[in-house]
């Protein structure tokens, strides 16, 4: 049997709009803003000297011009560095402040014990809308829901896990994180059985995008959120 389409999918800005701007910058996360997305994913690291910046990999190498890796840089220092296209490394609070009453935001918490600063740097935003902390680091989302009880949390996974739900409740989730290549009909439905809702990473291609419509599933990441 078909499963119906599910009408209150949510599109949401990988890295903002990164297969349109530099990912993880101010100007990916206005254009995806401007591309009317639900919320916007980006990731936090924290630098040498203990500010929380935008930055997915563990080296500046990749994204920048710089070289070696963010927890050995200062902010300062990575502040000097051109994120793509004159694009500058952003704040987490300088994030917020551009996504304050405009898309949701869901933060992903890349390296272990930062959770709390995020979320006083949220708290201290007087963030206006939904905010959904995210990390692969599940035991991460713990202090999330102590410090927040009502808080959205999702744990990412990239592979089938066995038993499918075990993982999302020890860590208390509200949501799932599921690489493209994971996803079945089977998994959607045991997680959303459970009131776990489903997102997708990362889905650029129009068919992936018409698939997972069709599986029912509660949000689709992507790169280029203007083909949902």
């Amino acid at each position: 049997m078909t499963r119906p389409t599910n009408r209150n999918l949510l599109r949401i800005g990988h890295r903002g709009a990164a297969g349109h701007a530099p990912e993880n910058t101010l100007a990916a996360l206005e254009l995806a803003i401007k591309l009317g997305v639900d919320m916007v994913e980006f990731d936090v690291r924290r630098s040498a000297d203990g500010a929380l910046v935008l930055l997915h990999d563990d080296l500046v190498d990749r994204t920048t011009n710089g070289e070696g890796r963010i927890e050995n840089l200062s902010l300062r220092v990575l502040r000097e560095l051109d994120a793509g296209g004159g694009e500058r490394i952003l704040l987490l609070e300088e994030a917020l402040a551009c996504l304050n009453g405009k898309a949701g935001a869901m933060i992903e918490l890349k390296v272990r014990g930062i959770a709390a600063d995020v979320c006083a740097k949220v708290k201290a935003a007087e963030f206006q809308g939904t905010v959904i902390y995210a990390s692969f680091f599940h035991e991460e989302l713990l202090p999330v829901r102590r410090l927040i009880g009502d808080a959205f949390t999702l744990a990412l996974i990239e592979d089938v896990p066995i038993p499918y739900t075990a993982f999302a409740t020890d860590a208390q989730a509200t949501h799932v994180g599921v690489a493209l290549d994971a996803v079945t009909p089977s998994l959607v439905k045991a997680f959303q059985e459970q009131g776990i809702k489903v997102f997708v990473y990362t889905v650029d291609e129009p068919e992936d995008i018409a698939r997972m419509k069709q599986l029912g599933v509660d949000g689709i990441i992507s790169n280029f959120p203007d083909r949902i």
